[in-house]
C-alpha cells in the first residue's frame, strides 16, 4: 500500500513542472497572507472599537 502511495506521488510530480508546483505553491502563500492581514486587521478595528465605548 505504501509503494502505491509513493509511486502515484511520483507520478503527479513527473506529470507537473517545476513551474507550475512553484506556481501554485506561491498562489497558496499569497491567497494565506492575504487572510492573515485580514484576520489581523479586523482583530486591530474590534479592538479600538471595543476600547471606545
Amino acid at each position: 500500500m505504501k509503494k502505491i502511495h509513493v509511486m502515484s506521488i511520483v507520478a503527479m510530480m513527473m506529470a507537473l513542472s517545476s513551474c507550475q508546483i512553484v506556481g501554485d505553491i506561491f498562489k497558496a502563500g499569497v491567497w494565506v497572507g492575504i487572510l492573515l492581514v485580514f484576520a489581523v486587521v479586523a482583530v486591530i478595528v474590534w479592538l479600538f472599537s471595543r476600547g471606545r465605548k
